[in-house]
């Protein structure tokens, strides 16, 4: 005997009805958390955090152009409370960033930011986007993960220049970054 069509519809509404309640009720043990720190990245002195580990022949730095395109460099960042480097060290940023504009300093990076003080120590958020250094405000970086408390996250951090040597490539950025996560 065949199933009546109206019986298949029913079933099919309950199952998409279940799915959405399980969905909302995932969604509602969600939390979103808001992080703001500063990342020291460093390519001058004789300890820089970020050190250049290739680039194309003929791309030498010019003054204008410390980190030019198919430069690519590992960093281990310091993340700071204020912008000064003397402040209260919160975590690090490690990974790689490779310089990706040919015509203006954009930069494509993979980086795991891990926290070390507070109540997310041993937590950790990763990014993996582009940022457009030259563009003065807007500049957004993707959130793709993370591990820890932050297992699962989503989001994203709004970034501003605080210090940038054209000179030698030091910088010091502001990030304000949005996590949702469970």
């Amino acid at each position: 005997m065949a199933t009546p069509p109206s019986v298949l519809r029913l079933v099919a509404v309950l199952l998409a009805a279940s799915s959405a309640l399980r969905s909302t009720a995932a969604a509602r043990h969600e939390k979103t958390t808001h992080l703001h720190f500063f990342l020291h990245d460093t390519l001058s002195g004789k300890d820089p955090s970020a050190v250049l580990i290739g680039r194309a022949a003929g791309r030498d730095p010019r003054p204008d152009d410390p980190v030019p395109f198919s430069s690519l460099y590992a960093t281990d960042d310091l993340l700071t409370e204020g912008p000064s480097p003397q402040s209260n060290v919160v975590g690090n940023a490690q990974g790689l960033w490779v310089s990706s504009g040919r015509g203006k300093l954009s930069l494509v990076l993979g980086m795991d930011f891990e926290l070390t003080d507070g109540p997310f120590n041993g937590s950790a958020f990763v990014v993996y986007s582009r940022n457009t250094v030259t563009r003065p405000v807007g500049r957004e970086l993707a959130i793709v993960g993370g591990r820890g408390a932050f297992r699962l996250a989503r989001g994203y951090a709004v970034l501003r220049t605080h210090f940038l040597d054209n000179n030698n490539g030091d910088a010091i950025i502001e990030y304000n970054v949005t996590l949702v996560h469970p």
